[in-house]
């Protein structure tokens, strides 16, 4: 079955070749008959042991994807850079294009059965293998640089609890500052944890399941601790990091607990230097670091293929954990506000350890946080890794890839991303990854929104999604959101991932074998063209305008390629339909329909066809007396027609 392949026949095909199925299965197929390859891999699939439910397998991944270095390590940078008003209207801003996004993921998830892959296989199943494949390259990448930014988010971490500041002197005095600090020592802290979650991944989603339960119970235990230390804790001087001077600036800062004038302090902008990497604060820069911690909205669909019910699955999950998180990243800005100095949130990034009823529940929440949120990504890489390599989009390339172990979980495609993570370590600096990152995830956002937009557009009747609470004008936002903040972070890289991900699209279109998925140029085209066919309007016809409408029957183009150029050659831009009238017996369903598929191939790609602007029409003609099943309808036919004529002639007069 081709794309070109008209719907009618593919749908009686399909049904004939399913009841031709069971009639085998009835009758005791033999076993070792050959099967084709797309029955062996469907086989497996039905012996799997049981999967992750809406909970485990979404639910928990995207709290914890979102709730990683932004809320313990980075909420008070966001404050204390913009202010208050413009935290809120940045969070705003994030969500609303998240939230564009979800309504999307929603559909597309609720519209049928959701394989392995996550947001390439809703996007390559929508808009077809080049900008399915291209979209996936570019959420693989964005998922890797995920994972790496999240692993030096847990290196920052420990480097300001543990780490000996690089000038030597400590102004706190802790003796727990034990660790070398410096780019190479980083850099191996990254390696060692990125080998611990490379191990946990390649044992298998259920093990990866099982932990992040354990995580995700810490993590909502510190965030009680942190809402509650606001409340309880007195006023207190917090002792700055170790990368202050003395001589530059403060060495302390104050929580002053719930005040006015520190409120009034916090709500508008300040820009500064960021400490860790020496550059100037903007919107821009600011918004780039805090929209990660908006870019687990896709943890859950990455693990669509080991879900139970991913069309169940994914909606609620996903929802659930988008509403939650906004909640908290509000809440935690607000009373961030109210009882921090500007100059420890813009100064000391970990605070909310100092300021904690007990100093270890934040440290021990940012471990494993952003230890999860790592693992997720370099999960959610693995996955998408594999559907590629497993659709062949790339051929060879990515052919090993396909291995999985005997439980089904992609080993080589695990062990690719901790490569090119570990290679992305080399940048060394959260910040530094932030933006490239963004923009990764908010070019996939746009995908995503643009491939529900077009199935919604084309009305394709396969396009049902349980879920209605979207429309087009929500993919509309949600895609002019994404690339105008895509610009806004930085236009240099925003142009630069574009520009590959055409690139990547050209390589697959020219290089890439092809595929039965169908494209959705196809739906769009057939839409418009039906749409401007019923604008014609027959009374308005006119002679200067008049144009031939040619249908030609032949019974084979070989002999009659002079009479198909000479109507050519008349019809003047007019409509050209070849036809061909073949007698058949309906009884036999499927030797006509395969019949039919192969001359309709043959006629199509005929060379005397290939240079004329035509369609091609198969018919077959059945006897009456060769199908007993029609033996009645055509007296029923005959009778309602005369019935019709007659209620007609009864109107006129």
């Amino acid at each position: 079955m081709s794309e070109r392949t008209p719907l009618l026949h593919y749908r009686l095909s399909a049904s004939v070749n399913e009841s031709g199925d069971h009639r085998d299965t009835r009758t005791g197929r033999d076993e070792d008959e050959p099967r084709s390859p797309a029955t062996v891999r469907r086989r497996p699939a039905a012996k799997q042991t049981p999967k992750l439910n809406t909970f485990f397998g979404v639910v928990i991944p995207t709290l914890l994807s979102m709730f990683s270095v932004v809320v313990f390590l980075r909420i008070g940078f966001v404050v204390g850079q913009c202010g208050l008003y413009q935290t809120i209207a940045m969070l705003l801003v994030a969500y609303f294009i998240i939230s564009m996004t979800v309504l999307s993921v929603c559909a597309i998830s609720t519209n049928g059965a959701l394989d392995a892959g996550g947001a390439y296989y809703m996007i390559s199943r929508a808009l077809g293998p080049e900008f399915g494949g291209s979209i996936g390259i570019m959420f693989f990448l964005a998922n890797v640089c995920g994972s790496a930014l999240f692993v030096l988010g847990l290196v920052e971490a420990m480097l300001t609890t543990f780490g000996i500041p690089e000038d030597g002197l400590s102004l706190s005095g802790s003796r727990y500052m034990v660790l070398p600090t410096g780019y190479w020592w980083s850099l191996l802290y990254g390696t060692v944890i990125l080998l611990l979650c490379v191990l946990v991944c390649l044992v298998g989603a259920h093990i990866y399941a099982k932990a992040t339960f354990l995580i995700f119970i810490i993590v909502i235990v510190v965030l009680g601790t942190i809402f509650i230390s606001f409340f309880v804790v007195p006023f207190q001087t917090v002792q700055l990091p170790g990368h202050r001077n003395a001589s530059l600036g403060p060495t302390s800062a104050n929580f002053t607990g719930f005040k006015l004038d520190t409120l009034m302090g916090n709500v508008q902008a300040d820009y500064t230097v960021d400490y860790t990497t020496g550059v100037m604060m903007s919107f821009a820069s600011v918004f780039a670091v805090m929209f990660n911690g908006c870019t687990g909205i896709m943890a859950g669909s990455n693990m669509s293929g080991d879900l139970k019910n991913p069309s169940y699955s994914i909606p609620r999950g996903t929802i659930t954990a988008v509403i939650f998180t906004f909640v908290i990243y509000n809440l935690l800005s607000i009373m961030i506000s109210c009882t921090c100095d500007r100059i420890l949130l813009q100064q000391d990034y970990g605070f909310l350890s100092d300021i904690n009823v007990w100093h270890p529940f934040v440290t021990i929440g940012v471990y494993s946080s952003t230890l999860s949120a790592a693992m997720s990504n370099l999960i959610g890489a693995s996955r998408v890794l594999y559907a590629l390599a497993r659709d062949d989009l790339f051929g060879r390339f990515l052919s090993p890839a396909k291995h999985t172990s005997a439980s089904g979980n992609p080993w080589v495609s695990v062990l690719i991303s901790w490569i090119l993570v570990q290679l992305v370590l080399f940048a060394g600096k959260l910040n530094t990854i932030a933006s490239i990152a963004t923009i990764f995830f908010l070019l996939v956002y746009a995908a995503v929104d643009l491939a529900c937009l077009a199935l919604e557009w084309a009305s394709a009747p396969n396009f049902r999604p349980t879920f209605r609470y979207f429309t087009w004008h929500t993919c509309v936002l949600g895609i002019i959101g994404c690339a105008v903040m895509m610009f806004l972070i930085n236009a240099i890289y925003a142009s630069a991932s574009i520009a590959f991900m055409l690139l990547l699209l050209l390589l697959i279109h020219y290089l890439s074998p092809v595929s039965s998925w169908g494209c959705i140029s196809q739906a769009l085209i057939f839409h418009q063209v039906r749409k401007y066919l019923l604008m014609l309007d027959v009374r308005k016809d006119h002679v200067k305008f008049w144009r031939p409408q040619v249908l030609l029957m032949l019974s084979n183009p070989r002999c009659s390629v002079g009479l198909i150029t000479f109507i050519n050659d008349i019809k003047k831009s007019g409509l050209y339909v070849l036809g061909h009238v073949q007698l058949g017996d309906l009884a036999d369903g499927r030797v006509i329909l395969n019949d039919q598929s192969e001359a309709l191939q043959v006629w199509s790609g005929h060379e005397c066809m290939s240079r004329r602007k035509s369609w091609v029409f198969m018919g077959w003609i059945y006897e009456r007396g060769e199908c007993p099943c029609l033996a009645g309808e055509w007296e029923r036919l005959r009778g309602w027609m005369k019935e019709k004529a007659a209620q007609d002639e009864e109107r006129a007069l």
